[in-house]
């Protein structure tokens, strides 16, 4: 099974791992595009203005420019551990030892506007980069990732493997995952109704992949979701073939 996580605005600063080396990095074949667009991005911090204008950044934000500026010489750290925020937050990656470690290690990956898609122990050096930005020269990352990512992603459901894909919407745009499994956390009002929420998605998210992530025996259906996500204890129910929804309380 593969957790196909999105990514986080906010990255955890530092690491001790060396700097950027595209080929320590899982999925191969996406280094021509990664290298490129690393590149590119470095070489636009170099012109701040333009830089906070292309990644709708703000003046309080030029610390995310130098990062930028720093990519390739900065030191890195696990995919899992740089992106912070309540999901990962949630998810807490720091606290698992032993096989449940190792589980969460082979199970979980990150989409990423940058690298397309890391599996967790990728190490990667702290950038700004979201899914629905431009890069001058470039396009729209999603005209420059798709054509490449898709078929990446694709290898997983053709194999018979399970993909539950958690990834926001930009993310999603990048590539799409036939037959993936795709979470849905809404709340219900006093008539049934349910609409889609903002406020519980994050941390929703982050436990149903904690969940996923270590449970011993591997899913296989989204059925399995369910079952997994409900000892979790997370009100969780089928809605379709490759659908599920977490409800929260309103």
């Amino acid at each position: 099974m593969l957790v196909l996580l999105p990514p986080s605005e906010t990255k955890a600063p530092g690491g001790d791992g060396p700097s950027l080396d595209l080929d320590a990095l899982s999925l191969p074949e996406l280094n021509p595009a990664r290298r490129k667009l690393a590149d590119a991005l470095a070489e636009l911090a170099a012109d701040v203005p333009a830089s906070l204008s292309a990644l709708g950044l703000s003046e309080r934000q030029r610390d995310e420019v130098e990062r930028n500026a720093r990519l390739w010489s900065s030191p890195t750290t696990p995919a899992l551990l740089r992106y912070t925020g309540v999901l990962y937050d949630t998810l807490d990656a720091r606290s698992l030892r032993g096989a449940a470690r190792e589980r969460a290690r082979h199970r979980l990956a990150v989409a990423s506007a940058l690298f397309g898609v890391l599996r967790a122990d990728d190490p990667i050096p702290a950038y700004r980069l979201s899914g629905g930005s431009a890069l001058p020269g470039l396009g729209s990352l999603r005209s420059w990732w798709r054509p490449v990512l898709e078929p990446a992603l694709a290898r997983f459901g053709d194999g018979g493997e399970l993909v539950v894909d958690l990834r926001s919407g930009p993310y999603a745009a990048l590539a799409r995952v036939p037959g993936s499994v795709t979470a849905r956390v809404v709340t219900e009002d006093p008539s049934g109704r349910r609409r889609t929420v903002s406020h519980h998605n994050k941390a929703h998210k982050g436990r149903l992949a904690a969940a996923l992530a270590t449970t011993p025996r591997e899913p296989a259906t989204v059925d399995d979701v369910v079952s997994v996500a409900t000892a979790a204890g997370l009100e969780c129910e089928r809605t379709g073939d490759t659908a599920v929804e977490l409800v929260t309380p309103p």
